[in-house]
């Protein structure tokens, strides 16, 4: 009986695929720990958050032994511009989405990375020649109009939604065009964010309430704890994306904030109002419809 190889591209294919589903299941967990730290200021949890991740990614470009492809990618200036967009798209990413959760507006989040997937979907057309089913179109459509229902009462979920669904979509677009390792990537991300952030968390710690990871305890556990669990899900997903189709990354996403969307509802206790239920009604048949296709024409399932 003949097996396939481990460097066949079928077992290259289902490695790339675990590995996009895994990061995407922790980050539907990410509210529950942003949550917990919902006392510290926006910025400067993002800040800790670059801080504590570059020294994670170093340690993975060690483990990998990727110290020469590093140094190759920073002497490229075509892939350190990229990355540098790259960078800029998940750096406000993170911004937008630790200030919503923060701020109480964790379904506007859930929104935000269901709208994605389609995004990726229309990416993936409009820029790298993938093709899509006329079902795909009607998952579209059906997506669209169910957010064309918050223009007529929930305007601030929905630029928040868009917002969070462009910027990591513009991210995924980057990355999946780079022709740079996941833990290259991401250790060229950081160290380009890491002065920015380095510098703001000083700025902070020398303000009168001073720095959050002075407060030590569970906060600075957390904040600590952050790095690692920022650094995995995005090394994840940069090797999905590589080695993916973009419109597979998308269907993939759903994972996330269906686990986000529970959260906010069950745990967190925001409010579900019928407005918004109808939305997430028709982007949740928007899904349906998408999924279905995808294992028609696929078979990764």
């Amino acid at each position: 009986m003949n097996h396939p190889s481990p460097a066949s591209p079928a077992h290259h294919a289902r490695a790339a695929f675990a590995a996009g589903l895994t990061a995407y299941v922790l980050w539907g967990f990410l509210p529950l720990l942003f949550h917990a730290l919902r006392d510290v200021p926006p910025l400067e949890l993002v800040a800790w958050r670059v801080v504590f991740t570059l020294p994670v990614c170093l340690v993975f470009v060690t483990a990998s032994r990727g110290w020469g492809d590093l140094a190759a990618t920073l002497r490229r200036p075509d892939l350190a511009l990229r990355l540098v967009l790259s960078a800029l798209f998940i750096g406000t990413n993170w911004i937008l989405y630790v200030n919503a959760v923060i701020h109480g507006h964790v379904l506007a989040t859930s929104l935000g990375y269901y709208i994605n997937p389609l995004l990726n979907v229309l990416i993936g057309t409009a820029f790298l020649g993938e093709r899509l089913s006329w079902r795909q179109w009607s998952a579209v459509v059906i997506a669209g109009v169910g957010i064309a229902l918050l223009l007529a009462g929930a305007i601030q979920m929905l630029g928040i939604a868009l917002e969070l669904a462009a910027s990591f979509a513009l991210y995924g677009l980057m990355r999946k065009t780079t022709p740079v390792t996941a833990i290259t990537g991401l250790t060229v991300e950081t160290l380009l964010l890491f002065p920015v952030a380095a510098v703001w968390a000083w700025i902070v710690a020398q303000g009168p309430h001073g720095s959050s990871m002075a407060q030590g305890g569970l906060t600075g556990a957390l904040l600590a704890s952050s790095g690692l669990i920022t650094a995995i899900p995005l090394i994840l997903f940069a090797f999905a994306a590589r080695n993916l189709a973009l419109s597979m990354l998308g269907f993939m996403q759903f994972a996330a904030p269906t686990i986000v969307f529970l959260i906010g509802v069950f745990v967190i206790g925001e409010p579900l109002d019928p407005l918004r239920l109808a939305c997430f009604v028709l982007i949740w048949i928007a899904v349906a419809l998408f999924i279905w296709d995808t294992w028609r024409r696929t078979r990764y399932l």
